[in-house]
């Protein structure tokens, strides 16, 4: 069903500053880029935010019928450290620390960011392109580039020039910054001297002679600079306009002004209609560093293993979680503030289950279809999930009034909050009911033992005929106690 016919909806693009009405190139189809990780270190927190709000932005798209080309790309080479031209290799510089081959730590971390998604429930983009797999497409950028006169080559590497460019174009105009205040605060660099202008950038670095990373070019040998690949990435499988291209705040600038100029400069167009960013992660309201310890891996979370938390969340309590905030909002992760998510998404939940068992009359006292409409509302208000997790909720209270037969519902209307419910909990939010069955499993346990426990006690108190009855009562249900040398164990049996 192509529910986008009767959904208008509206997206916040910072290049405008406003929301605007979401008309996409191809009518049905949507082309979404969005910056992926550099893959040199553990995925991070604040990361995983940002794909997760591009994950929910990819979930409605198909929800409301659209066939979606949906690129999110991983950055192995070329991304330099602080993202200034001068540096050295993220990627390479941990393989020199650790002492193995570059693309063993791209490898290592690939998996990791694929293993943590996976875990959060993620949907896989359509296409997931790596830097090094698109050299040549980035070359032959550079190629025009220089025809067009907005580039030049010193020492065997390739520069932007920004203010050749800003003479015919408005150089600064995503993030809103002057080129002449940009030049006038920027600091001496070494190295700096091959460039015309301070604020030009890296289409291609020329490598030292211990530069790991290296590959041919008409220049020298050497590699493509970190802004050049998404702009690379982006066209070849979206063309040279698309509909959105998304990534975290921190990109805006210099990172996606430096995309525009040179697809400009390429191309002679405007390469996105609508650029989307998602805002920052704090922990316990300060800004996420692992120089202070102030930081937590996804890992962590699950596991529990880390001093900022009492215990151990689920992928989809962390899910729920981050989208109880805008994704244009600052969220603060901490342990209160996951407890409390833990007990709504518990709810939500639960009374999901409800459901089969609620009783329906002939009549409805609820307006069940202005419900569903105002869930639809807050996703087509640039994906607002915290005012469709109210709605949610809702829809969760017209079930227990429901349940309590203060109010009435038809089996129509009943079965429409259970569509609805399911829909956007599990369809668009991308959560599911495993921490649910965990935290049961977590209940049999606890009951288990405590039935164990009332068991030795009676043992101790010679009373063998309540021992044997707890044993075989549980070995009825199919759990089966073994005594051993280290006390009572059991296991249980589908």
């Amino acid at each position: 069903m192509e529910l986008y016919k009767t959904n208008s909806l509206k997206i916040y693009n910072s290049l405008s500053g406003e929301k605007e009405v979401f008309i996409p190139i191809h009518p049905g189809n949507v082309g979404m880029y969005v910056c992926g990780p550099t893959v040199y270190s553990n995925v991070h927190l604040g990361n995983v935010r940002t794909f997760m709000s591009f994950d929910v932005v990819y979930r409605y798209f198909k929800h409301l019928g659209y066939k979606v080309r949906y690129v999110r790309n991983i950055t192995d080479v070329g991304h330099i450290v602080d993202d200034i031209d001068e540096g050295e290799d993220k990627i390479a510089r941990m393989a020199r620390i650790e002492k193995v081959e570059p693309m063993e730590i791209v490898q290592r971390y690939t998996v990791d960011f694929h293993t943590i998604l996976h875990e959060l429930n993620f949907l896989p983009p359509s296409i997931e392109p790596t830097a090094t797999g698109h050299i040549i497409e980035q070359i032959e950028i550079i190629k025009q580039i220089i025809t067009n006169g907005f580039a030049y080559e010193s020492n065997g590497s390739v520069y932007f020039d920004v203010v050749k460019f800003n003479e015919t174009n408005n150089y600064g105009k995503l993030s809103g910054r002057n080129i002449e205040d940009m030049i006038a605060n920027t600091r001496d660099l070494d190295g700096q001297s091959d460039k015309k202008n301070s604020q030009d950038f890296a289409l291609w670095k020329k490598a030292e002679p211990q530069h790991i990373m290296r590959w041919p070019s008409p220049w020298s040998d050497g590699f493509p600079g970190w802004h050049l690949e998404c702009t690379a990435m982006s066209t070849k499988y979206l063309g040279n306009h698309f509909d959105i291209h998304g990534g975290g705040m921190d990109l805006k600038f210099p990172h996606h002004e430096c995309e525009i100029a040179q697809n400009e400069a390429c191309t002679g167009q405007s390469p996105v209609n609508i650029w989307m960013h998602a805002n920052m992660l704090t922990l316990n309201g300060k800004k996420m560093a692992k120089s202070t310890g102030n930081n937590i891996l996804p890992g962590e979370i699950f596991s529990g293993d880390t001093p900022h938390l009492t215990k151990a969340f689920s992928p989809s309590v962390v899910r729920f979680f981050m989208l109880q905030a805008h994704y244009r909002s600052i969220l603060d992760f901490s342990n209160d503030a996951i407890l409390a998510s833990e007990k709504g998404f518990m709810r939500l939940i639960d009374t999901i289950d409800l459901i089969p068992a609620i009783p329906t009359s002939t009549s409805s006292s609820l307006d069940v279809a202005t419900w569903k409409q105002n869930c639809y509302d807050a996703m087509n208000d640039d994906f607002n999930t915290p005012i469709l997790i109210a709605h949610l909720f809702e829809g969760v209270r017209f079930i227990n009034l429901a349940k309590e037969k203060t109010e009435t519902l038809t089996a129509d209307d009943l079965q429409l909050i259970k569509q609805t419910l399911h829909s956007f909990v599990f369809d668009v939010l991308g959560l599911t009911n495993a921490s649910k069955n965990n935290n049961q499993s977590d209940k049999l346990e606890g009951v288990v033992h405590l039935l164990i426990n009332m068991r030795e006690e009676a043992r101790a108190n010679k009373n063998f005929a309540l021992s044997d009855q707890i044993r075989d009562q549980l070995l009825a249900l199919g759990i089966q106690l073994k005594d051993g040398k280290e006390g009572t164990q059991f296991t249980v049996s589908n």
